[in-house]
């Protein structure tokens, strides 16, 4: 059955590009998803210990959360361009800082279990409230059998993260280690999102809203990279923190770091 409560969108490409672009965004955005995941993971279980402790609270928090923001964005799909774009633009900057968010709190403020629950669960919203916006989208594109349409995101989202899962330890890790990562990953989640609606769908929105939507993404992205280059100090003072002393030597090895700390011999 075709659900015919949906009106059409005025499209600056052909229908069938529409949906390409739609499902890309799908694509996109559920392998950020995944890779925020496994931050949290990763870095939880090296700074706190318990890997399997560790992945099922993640695990077991965002799924829950995914139902609850699942549920909040039924309140956004009389505007499901501009929430759309918001959620993203939120996940980014989220998703994004989520292993220095985390690593701050192990250093200063020593309760990084609370953290974890509270990231994972912003992020399970968030993600959550992806794929009821995404309908509502893609049928505006094209009516047709909501079975279909859900199959064909789901799809997407599925080779996603897939993709996601993989890029983290073999191109994320290796290349850019696990703070930069994440940030690089909020950078393309923002502009993934920008696009699907700046772009796709810009005869939804007036010249305020778009204006305003530019600005947000802009102000993300620009956050992000700001915070990717302070890394390397945010590093060497949460370590100086943490130890207590100098450090003098900083490995990272995969999901682990070696460090050496203490003060060069005298005399």
């Amino acid at each position: 059955m075709v659900d015919r409560s949906v009106p059409s969108a005025r499209l600056p490409v052909p229908a069938v590009a529409g949906r390409a672009v739609v499902l890309a965004s799908v694509f996109v955005c559920a392998a950020c998803g995944l890779v925020y995941e496994l931050e949290l993971v990763a870095l939880a279980s090296s700074l706190i210990g318990d890997p399997v402790t560790q992945a099922s609270v993640v695990l077991s928090v965002m799924v829950f959360a995914m139902g609850v923001g699942s549920l909040l964005a039924k309140r956004l799909r009389c505007r499901a361009a501009v929430g759309f774009c918001l959620v993203e633009a939120l996940l980014a900057l989220v998703g994004g800082g989520s292993a220095m968010a985390l690593y701050a709190s192990f250093a200063w403020l020593g309760a990084p279990r609370l953290t974890l629950v509270a990231w994972a669960l912003a992020i399970g919203v968030l993600i959550g409230a992806e794929m009821p916006l995404l309908m509502t989208l893609i049928q505006r594109i094209r009516r047709q059998d909501p079975g279909g349409a859900v199959a064909d995101l789901f799809a997407a989202d599925y080779v996603g993260a897939l993709v996601g899962g993989l890029a983290f330890p073999f191109l994320l890790l290796p290349f850019f280690g696990q703070l930069t990562g994440a940030l690089l990953t909020g950078v393309v989640n923002a502009l993934a999102g920008g696009v699907v609606v700046l772009w796709l769908f810009q005869h939804d929105l007036g010249r305020r809203a778009r204006c305003s939507l530019l600005v947000v993404n802009g102000v993300v992205c620009a956050l992000l990279a700001l915070a990717a280059q302070l890394v390397g100090p945010f590093e060497y003072a949460a370590r100086q923190a943490l130890y207590g002393a100098e450090v003098r030597v900083s490995v990272d090895a995969g999901s682990r770091q070696l460090v050496l700390t203490g003060h060069p011999p005298t005399g």
